[in-house]
């Protein structure tokens, strides 16, 4: 594993373009940092990164592009997979297996939802992420219950806008080694632009060599979904792995549109073996019809190689 030590000054050229970016005076009232903060970027084996995905208290694999909090919009959410495998048996399995990193991801903040994720992180303490509903208020409380680390997507992308308080106060609070930003986007105008609220909300923040060097002083890894093929298993958005290895700072992990060991190894290739991957509704274990077995076997050998 190599290890590489880089320096953003944000009073700097990053800070300028968020400034002129976003006309926000929090960049210059908040972050006149007169010491530069280091970013390691770690470069290693890729990994698989399991998922467990919750909704309202079961184990589901949805087209998160279809959830809404609107009743009256008139939209159908779709679900792919309903397991009738709790989260915590899910959590066992990946322990037994020795995977790391996965996250869990409360789709809705209901106490059925938050109960389930609860019930993964006891069966594997410091093995999962843990994301949905996370807040300044709450974070502590799910490392406590033995997240390894909180992922927050809408939280910090406020109003269609980076909340720099909100980020500031989640450092402080459960420190950047803790904390995981969800960057999962869409394709506006020829750009990716991030996405919030269930991934129903354009932000004004481009996703981009400036802003992950940028976001990346704040968060220990970046989560990113492309929401465009996410879920529906149309391949890979190749462009956009390409983007993250390319530019990511720190570890990322990328999930969408996974169908088939080849779309694994096209994501090794395309991220330069800086990407991880996360599968969902492809694998067997969630209704689909990629072995989860090879998933893992293909894994442990990306460890050995290294």
């Amino acid at each position: 594993m190599r290890t590489l030590t880089s320096q953003l000054y944000f009073n700097g050229g990053g800070l300028a373009w968020f400034q002129k970016k976003n006309q926000s005076s929090l960049f210059t009232n908040h972050l006149r940092l007169s010491k530069p903060l280091k970013v390691q970027v770690v470069v290693s084996a890729v990994q698989f990164r399991p998922c467990i995905d919750i909704h309202k208290g079961k184990v589901k694999q949805i087209v998160g592009s279809t959830l809404s909090d609107l009743k009256e919009d008139g939209s159908v959410l779709v679900t792919n997979f309903e397991s009738d495998k709790t989260a915590e048996e899910y959590a066992k399995m990946y322990k037994e297996d020795e995977l790391t990193g996965g996250h869990v991801i409360m789709l809705g903040a209901d106490p059925l939802s938050q109960a389930s994720a609860i019930g993964a992180l006891h069966a594997y303490p410091g093995g999962l992420q843990v994301g949905g509903g996370i807040n300044s208020e709450n974070c502590l409380s799910y490392i406590k219950e033995g997240a390894s680390h909180v992922i927050v997507t809408s939280y910090v992308f406020n109003n269609g806008k980076i909340d720099l308080e909100r980020l500031k106060d989640l450092v402080n609070i459960v420190g950047k080694q803790r904390l995981i930003l969800d960057l999962s986007c869409r394709k506006k105008d020829g750009r990716y632009a991030i996405v919030t609220d269930r991934w129903q909300k354009f932000s004004d923040v481009i996703l981009d060599e400036k802003s992950l060097e940028f976001l990346g002083g704040f968060a220990d890894e970046f989560l990113v979904h492309g929401v465009d093929v996410e879920g529906k298993k149309l391949g890979i958005d190749e462009e956009l792995v390409a983007l993250l290895g390319n530019y990511s700072p720190i570890p990322v992990t990328y999930a969408g549109g996974v169908t088939v060991m080849d779309d694994i190894e096209r994501i090794k290739k395309a991220g330069k073996g800086r990407v991880d991957v996360t599968v969902g509704s492809a694998l067997d274990i969630f209704g689909g019809n990629l072995p989860y077995k090879d998933v893992v076997a293909w894994h442990h050998k990306q460890l050995s190689l290294h």
